[in-house]
């Protein structure tokens, strides 16, 4: 799903008691084993949602099911302690950036913060970027995993000079670890045998231990005026 290229402000989401309900029938299919693409078409035709309140039910709600699977495999910020640790590098970084700049975030039912942006696929490094790296290597020098590896996504461009940005950056603060840019960085998180940082569900799904990395960061360091938290029999319950 395409989000819209303009961004909706944050109180347009909030004011709407179509996307309330939305939220609610989406569900409802969902713990009903609706194909999630399907229910997410219907839902958003009834109530006549825009591009991004769409992605923004895609991003923030799930069955029960799959929120309680997700829920049991996020582990505490702690226990990535003396751990080898991978970072899903633009998952984490644009999710911290969309906090930084007031972009619209969702609380999802199974307790993972994401950004609605879908800016993956057109990332471009700005002065964003380099305070959400900044922010992921203070809460490392502070947790000291044993290692961290970052990866990037090859095809986006520039990748491979964010990786050595971070590479870099490593090595000025002293931390262990690497950053490399790859063609699927799936295939080197799902399987990981340490801890994995990433919010993304189709990693999440395939993993046993797994670490909202930008959503602490985010909820700790930052002012949620962009966070949207769901209430699960009302819909939207407003910003944090």
């Amino acid at each position: 799903m395409k989000p819209a290229k303009t961004r909706t402000p944050i109180a347009q989401f909030l004011k709407s008691n179509n996307l309330q309900r939305a939220s609610e029938d989406f569900r409802y299919l969902l713990n009903r084993a609706y194909p999630r693409k399907g229910a997410l078409e219907l839902v958003g035709n009834r109530y006549q949602l825009i591009s991004d309140q769409r992605h923004l039910l895609h991003r923030g709600v799930f069955s029960e099911g799959d929120s309680v699977s997700r829920s049991k495999k996020k582990i505490s910020i702690k226990k990535i302690r003396d751990k080898d640790l991978v970072i899903d590098g633009y998952n984490v970084l644009i999710t911290i950036e969309a906090a930084l700049s007031g972009r619209p975030l969702v609380l999802g039912d199974d307790g993972f913060i994401r950004d609605i942006s879908g800016l993956s696929g057109n990332f471009r490094k700005t002065e964003g970027t380099v305070k959400a790296l900044q922010l992921v290597l203070d809460v490392l020098k502070r947790i000291k995993p044993l290692r961290t590896f970052f990866l990037f996504d090859s095809p986006i461009s520039r990748s491979g000079e964010l990786a050595q940005e971070v590479r870099d950056r490593l090595k000025k603060e002293k931390l262990p670890g690497d950053a490399m840019a790859v063609r699927v960085p799936e295939k080197i998180l799902i399987g990981f045998p340490g801890m994995i940082a990433t919010s993304d569900t189709a990693i999440i799904d395939r993993s046993k231990r797994v670490v909202d990395l930008a959503g602490y960061i985010i909820s700790r360091k930052m002012k949620l005026r962009s966070l949207i938290r769901w209430r699960r029999k009302r819909g939207i319950l407003g910003k944090g």
